[in-house]
């Protein structure tokens, strides 16, 4: 609870900070493009999340949304498959994803970072080799598409950008599955210490594979909302980074590496915060080559702080 108090109060003062910065901080437009931003990134985060607490990690999300969005355009400029038909196929591509991450770690008994690892160059290369290394475009959008792209994308509701209502209707979701069910409670055993999760009873693997799945099928969701905004996927750009941003968003949300620990109200304030500080910096006038080293040093912060804090949580709960 401390610590979820703690990011809270850092925010408020980023966002004061951020409206002191410069006048046109507080814009409405300002704030749109923010929560445009917080949204999509925050499903990432969101899977990346959900994952961290299983003990798991993915460093192949950037790479399965490049693949995921090269896909999405293929199907339905180059084969004209009809929208929905595309997405269920894409989505479908990032739970065969995460069902072979989820192999791989529990049955081969590999290490998720080595496995994947290997799969942002795999993803990565597929999406060049499919897309013969050119970039893939929606171009001139037929009436039907144009209809499913608003429903997906370009309507607003109630004025808030897609993005950020589907991340809050995510975030609702993840709640009841991770705080108010059972299976969520498995998701932070498993976390928290394997070998006595299964000792219990627990399907570990199972739970497990469930959760390299949630993270990919997101990822592949993301990259269909990264193609409709940007009209085009580059085979070998898109998503590039896009795993570190997920993983950072989670790690200042209070989710640690270790397992075990996080929540959905503190993804939603990491996410938050990724965003705000380097639009905070660009208020200041600092240049962008700095945004990487602004995002990578509150990592570090909130890394140490987790450290300091841990051995005193842990003295007072076996004291």
């Amino acid at each position: 609870m401390k610590k979820i108090i703690g990011m809270v109060l850092f925010l408020v003062v980023l966002y004061i900070a951020l409206l002191y910065a410069d006048p046109n901080a507080g814009s409405a437009q300002n704030h749109y493009n923010l929560g445009k931003r917080i949204g999509f990134y925050g499903i990432l985060c969101l899977g990346s999340a959900m994952l961290i607490i299983t003990g798991g990690i993915d460093l192949s999300l950037g790479s399965v949304v490049g693949l995921s969005a090269t896909i999405m355009a293929i199907l339905l400029i180059d084969q004209e498959w009809s929208p929905f038909a595309a997405l269920a196929a894409v989505l479908a591509t990032g739970a065969a994803i995460g069902v072979i991450h989820g192999l791989l770690v529990t049955k081969l008994k590999l290490q998720a970072f080595v496995v994947t690892l290997c799969g942002l160059f795999i993803y990565r290369g597929a999406a060049r080799w499919i897309a013969g290394d050119t970039v893939k475009g929606l171009g001139r959008l037929s009436p039907s598409l144009q209809s499913f792209k608003d429903l997906v994308y370009k309507s607003d509701v109630f004025g808030l950008p897609k993005f950020l209502v589907i991340f809050l209707l995510l975030c609702a979701a993840a709640t009841v599955f991770l705080h108010f069910s059972v299976y969520g409670r498995y998701f932070f055993a498993i976390g928290s210490n394997e070998r006595a999760a299964r000792y219990s009873g627990i399907a570990t693997d199972r739970y497990k594979i469930l959760a390299y799945v949630i993270c990919s099928v997101l990822a592949s969701f993301c990259g269909v909302l990264f193609l409709f905004e940007h009209n085009s996927a580059q085979p070998s750009e898109t998503g590039s980074f896009f795993e570190l941003y997920a993983i950072a968003g989670a790690v200042l949300g209070g989710c640690s590496l270790r397992g075990g620990e996080g929540s959905v109200f503190g993804v939603m304030i990491g996410t938050t915060i990724l965003w705000i500080l380097p639009n905070l910096t660009k208020m200041w006038g600092i240049p962008d080559e700095f945004e990487y080293m602004v995002i990578g040093g509150a990592l570090l912060l909130g890394a140490i702080l987790d450290e300091l804090l841990r051995p005193r949580s842990e003295k007072r709960l076996t004291g």
